[in-house]
């Protein structure tokens, strides 16, 4: 009988890791933010296994014969994972990732994923014999990341594990700035609440994207952008801002005060401008569809009709 030996016999050689190409048939679970899929990467470097399959635990839909390991949010590993991306492959990548975690696309994990595995192996195989700059180098000798190389990996667009990020990391930027276009805020106040309230639908999760930038418009004035499909307000109080779940907490708009006596005055007057400065000779209904699309015009306040146009048809 041919003798095998014992894998974990002291003294015996170590399970090769598989190939780049090769992946286990295993899918790993996160709860769907940033940090939980970043706890996932980490993981998948600490067990030494490569997942098939990365995904938010409540859309996951697991294979055939796949195992499902549920992977804890850890914040310090998350930090780890983000710091070594950031150094070692630049911001743009790092934005990158922090679109694409964002994203509603099945398969934004797993490309996430693919892209930090793909990134940090290229930083690894670099010939650092003939370079000029290897004695003042900071990583030379593998000691850290190749400033030459630095950036490399997401600007190799061709390459799939790149590929794919790219475009979703795209997609999750135009949503962005769809949604800094088309957010209108109503002025509420009533019993010391003084704030602004808009309501958006975008297709990705971008509230924890785009509240830098109204808070950087709109100053020390507090503000809530609430996303009627993801259930996430940004609450900004006018000094910071945070995030709050408000899946299973009710209508949200209940316990907000009621609208200011000038809102309805001044969502007319804006009506009106809208409508003043269109040109009929030039209205091209598939040109407005492609620069606003017509899933953001149930709350554009220009395009909804006025109390005073309503009554007119009523009678």
């Amino acid at each position: 009988m041919k003798h095998i030996p014992n894998a974990y016999a002291e003294g015996a050689p170590a399970t090769p890791s598989p190939p780049p190409d090769i992946y286990d048939e295993v899918a790993y679970a996160y709860d769907g933010s940033l940090e939980g899929l970043l706890s996932a990467v980490f993981a998948a470097y600490e067990r030494h296994e490569r997942p098939t399959d990365v995904a938010p635990e409540e859309r996951l839909q697991p294979r055939l014969g796949q195992r499902v390991a549920l992977i804890p949010t850890d914040q310090d590993r998350a930090l780890r994972v983000m710091s070594t991306l950031r150094r070692q492959c630049g911001r743009a990548a790092a934005l990158a990732v922090t679109r694409a975690a964002c994203s509603d696309e099945p398969d934004a994990g797993t490309a996430v994923y693919r892209f930090v595995r793909y990134a940090i192996d290229e930083q690894k195989h670099r010939a650092c014999e003939h370079c000029r700059k290897r004695a003042s180098c900071a990583g030379r000798g593998g000691m850290g990341p190749c400033p030459k190389q630095r950036g490399r990996a997401f600007s190799d667009i061709t390459h799939p594990a790149v590929e794919r990020l790219f475009r979703i990391s795209r997609s999750v930027g135009q949503e962005c700035e769809h949604m800094r276009q088309f957010v209108r805020f109503q002025h509420l106040a009533g019993e010391g609440a003084d704030v602004w309230f808009a309501r958006v639908n975008p297709k990705a999760s971008v509230v924890p994207l785009i509240m830098d930038h109204f808070v950087e418009r709109l100053g020390v004035q507090p503000f809530i952008i609430y996303d009627e499909v993801h259930h996430l307000a940004g609450v900004y109080d006018g000094g910071d801002w945070q995030l709050v779940n408000t899946e299973g907490a009710g209508d949200l708009e209940r316990a907000l005060p009621d609208r200011t006596a000038d809102e309805a005055l001044m969502s007319e007057a804006w009506r009106t401008f809208y409508k003043s400065v269109s040109i009929d000779a030039r209205y091209h209904p598939e040109l407005r569809r492609q620069f606003m699309p017509k899933r953001f015009w149930k709350n554009l306040t220009e395009l909804q009709e006025s109390p005073a146009a309503l009554r007119t048809a009523l009678r």
